[in-house]
């Protein structure tokens, strides 16, 4: 029974770690970065709404574009959506949109976004949306990610991990 015991705990221990390691080399790795020259433009790609009608990111064209990856199971997903929600009320009248796109089921997401009153398009995509996160320089499939895109859809900050205001103020907002 010792063994079974010892042997449970081991592999919570692992798997732990499994989960941690992104986190951890994000935070020790300096987090943000800036996109460079060679990272791809904006990807032209559709995924569903809420109501399950297609998207196509060129919608969005001539807008600085904020691309979020998030989960309804993440923490710090949870903790930068009113942060959202707060910049794009304030700048509603400018070419800023953010655009979130969820890789879970869309029932949990439409009660997500129900309680947190969210105020920008919301898109779903499971594992194609987790695909289209790499695309964006995401390498360990973190959550939270960010990809931020100018009006000509050149990337233009990426970033694993929740963003700040302070994020929002010094590499967002500059690009209005």
């Amino acid at each position: 029974m010792l063994k079974l015991v010892a042997g449970l705990i081991l592999v919570w221990v692992l798997a732990l770690a499994v989960w941690a390691l992104p986190i951890i080399y994000q935070q020790h790795s300096g987090g943000p970065q800036l996109a460079s020259a060679e990272m791809p433009p904006l990807p032209d790609f559709s995924l569903p709404d809420l109501d399950g009608n297609l998207h196509s990111l060129s919608e969005w064209q001539g807008k600085v574009l904020v691309v979020n990856f998030w989960a309804t199971w993440c923490p710090p997903c949870k903790e930068e959506m009113p942060l959202f929600v707060q910049t794009q009320k304030k700048y509603a009248d400018t070419d800023l949109q953010f655009l979130g796109i969820a890789i879970d089921d869309p029932d949990m997401v439409r009660d997500f976004y129900d309680i947190y009153n969210l105020n920008f398009p919301v898109l779903t995509g499971g594992p194609k949306a987790i695909e289209l996160s790499n695309s964006m320089g995401n390498r360990f499939d973190s959550l939270p990610f960010t990809a931020v895109f100018d009006r000509t859809g050149k990337a233009r900050y990426i970033q694993a991990g929740q963003l700040s205001e302070r994020d929002i103020a010094h590499k967002i907002i500059p690009l209005l």
